[in-house]
């Protein structure tokens, strides 16, 4: 360590004690302090003076700022197909790809793949009729409709075939939560939906996308249950959160009221394993009751709390 790098460590040593010391003389704090431990929500902040202190106030932008990010972020595509092939022990055929290949060169792709040890899945790169993020934010109505090319190349591929499930990954208002726990997610799913014994669809990643942009999706695939999984809203304190939609039978006139809602799947929200497990009832239930949305009632019963640990008292 060089003579600066120590003047340096001891710099941030003193300074974070002298905050220490001047926070307790000068921070107030909120008699439900203890509060803190449950939640992420900006609860018993403390004040200094009239005012609230320093470190809450720079957390507060930090987090506006990440949160701003998310929304804006591009989905980086690439890295997410080649987080999910190692995630889900997958091997990826690019339909896309495909489509431009001479029938001698998909002969050869085909003898790639069955030396493959991983399981080959078909996969469509979609996009809504945004032309970019700006179009995105100011017109939400173009993110619930497929490009002209795109829903041409789904519907060529969907004549005469038919799934049970579709799994649609759509970058929304998160793209980075879709990074971070789709992958993990769809790894969670994949051997669920082959344990019911459901035909799966081919996996599409779907960029500019609002929710009823699955819906399309779906209709062109002829598949009857579509797990939509996009990027919620950031929050301040959930840059990262994804959500869940659940459809029976989507159409192009499907409404939110149709639909089942699993929301705030993250690290720090709801965990991946537990969303897959609530997702999977409502799925088979569904499939029994033949619909979806404020029909169909999620029943199953969540872990309780660990009792052995300090419980929330009501003030």
């Amino acid at each position: 360590m060089s003579v600066n790098d120590s003047k340096n460590k001891q710099s941030m040593i003193d300074n974070n004690q002298s905050e220490t010391s001047q926070q307790a003389q000068l921070v107030h704090l909120d008699p439900w302090q203890k509060l803190k431990e449950y939640t992420d929500s900006r609860i018993a902040l403390g004040r200094a003076g009239c005012s609230i202190p320093t470190k809450p106030l720079l957390k507060f932008q930090l987090d506006h700022a990440e949160a701003k990010d998310a929304v804006l972020q591009d989905l980086d595509i690439d890295a997410l197909i080649d987080n999910l092939s190692k995630t889900c022990q997958v091997t990826f055929k690019d339909m896309d790809t495909e489509s431009m290949a001479q029938t001698k060169d998909c002969a050869e792709l085909d003898q790639q793949e069955k030396e493959s040890s991983n399981e080959v899945w078909e996969l469509f790169k979609v996009a809504s009729q945004t032309e970019d993020k700006s179009e995105y934010l100011k017109r939400p109505d173009w993110g619930r409709l497929l490009s002209e090319d795109c829903a041409e190349k789904l519907a060529r591929f969907g004549t005469d075939k038919s799934y049970d499930v579709l799994i649609v990954l759509g970058d929304g208002l998160s793209a980075r939560a879709i990074e971070e726990n789709g992958p993990k997610l769809v790894a969670e799913l994949l051997p669920l939906f082959k344990a019911e014994g459901w035909r799966i669809a081919p996996l599409v990643i779907a960029t500019g996308s609002r929710v009823a942009l699955g819906d399309k999706v779906a209709k062109r695939l002829n598949t009857k249950m579509l797990v939509m999984l996009i990027g919620e809203r950031p929050g301040l304190s959930s840059p990262d959160s994804l959500g869940i939609y659940y459809t029976w039978d989507a159409q192009a006139a499907s409404h939110d009221a149709m639909r089942n809602c699993i929301s705030n799947v993250r690290a720090a929200g709801l965990p991946i394993n537990m969303a897959a497990s609530r997702l999977l009832a409502l799925m088979k239930k569904s499939a029994e009751l033949k619909l979806s949305g404020v029909d169909l009632k999620d029943e199953q019963e969540l872990p309780t709390l660990d009792q052995s640990q300090p419980a929330i008292k009501l003030l």
